[in-house]
């Protein structure tokens, strides 16, 4: 599936960095974040579109680019001239992947889930306004959604984000919406802040949510909220896939299939109980 680039570049004259800095940031480092983080979701850019995207001279953007590569943290293409992440920015990223032991928990659980459903199957969490995704078990069909570890993906129009939305608390659950911007992906998306209310209030009652064309046409998801010890939905389980293999026929056997993989990782952040106790 597509992922797209939401432009960040701030007007001049309140730019990040200064407001990185009123906070006790560092104004050059929150500029080479920024492009960071655009190349990370891009499919290769060139100085000048980075430039033009967040709207940073290009000479700024040349002393990030140049300093990342010799970290190695991005690298570029020397015939194409474009910027790609580097393999010091994988090594990061999988420090944060070995933090928690729930990836490779998940890992059996999704591929289970994709043989079970025929549909590609996801991990994520919430992630400041978004759901970062963090593992994925792709099917073997030609046409299937595709969420490269390290996507994100807005919670109103996402499976997962819904999911965990849905059991975030009542006080938090409002502040949150209010805060949102509820940007339209499709004549599917839910804008309207009533209307989400309303499809939460209907995803906590029956255990599972639904992406019904919301976030890309055509592709619908189904995904259900993982709980922590102490009760919070932690991170949500997933499969999506095109609309015409997910069709309302086969909504039921395959959000089943969700929710039990959910309360199996669910269980496996449990503690494990002593040789001999009683579960």
């Amino acid at each position: 599936m597509s992922v797209q680039i939401r432009k960040r570049g701030r007007p001049r004259g309140r730019a990040g960095g200064a407001a990185a800095e009123d906070s006790g940031g560092i104004r050059a480092l929150d500029r080479a974040l920024e492009i960071l983080d655009l190349i990370a979701v891009s499919s290769g850019l060139t100085l000048s579109e980075i430039a033009h995207r967040l709207d940073m001279a290009p000479s700024t953007v040349h002393r990030v680019l140049v300093t990342l590569a010799a970290r190695g943290v991005a690298e570029t293409d020397s015939q194409t001239q474009a910027w790609y992440v580097g393999p010091t920015a994988f090594r990061h990223g999988s420090a944060f992947m070995r933090r928690s032991g729930l990836v490779e928990r998940a890992r059996p659980l999704l591929r289970r889930l994709m043989e079970v459903t025929g549909e590609t199957a996801n991990l994520g969490i919430l992630n400041g306004d978004a759901v970062l995704f963090l593992s994925q078990a792709e099917t073997h069909e030609t046409i299937r959604a595709f969420f490269p570890p390290g996507t994100r993906s807005a919670l109103h129009a996402s499976g997962i984000g819904k999911a965990l939305l849905a059991h975030t608390r009542p006080s938090d659950l409002k502040r949150m919406i209010r805060e949102m911007t509820l940007e339209r992906f499709t004549d599917m998306t839910l804008t309207d802040p009533q209307a989400l209310l309303e499809d939460l209030a209907r995803i906590r009652a029956r255990g599972y949510s639904l992406d019904n064309e919301e976030r890309t046409p055509g592709m619908r998801c189904i995904a259900a909220p993982i709980f922590d010890l102490a009760g919070e939905a932690a991170a949500g389980i997933s499969v999506s896939g095109p609309s015409l293999r997910m069709s309302d026929a086969r909504l039921a056997a395959m959000s089943d299939a969700v929710i039990e993989a959910a309360r199996e990782l669910s269980f496996g952040m449990a503690p494990r109980p002593e040789e001999g106790e009683r579960i």
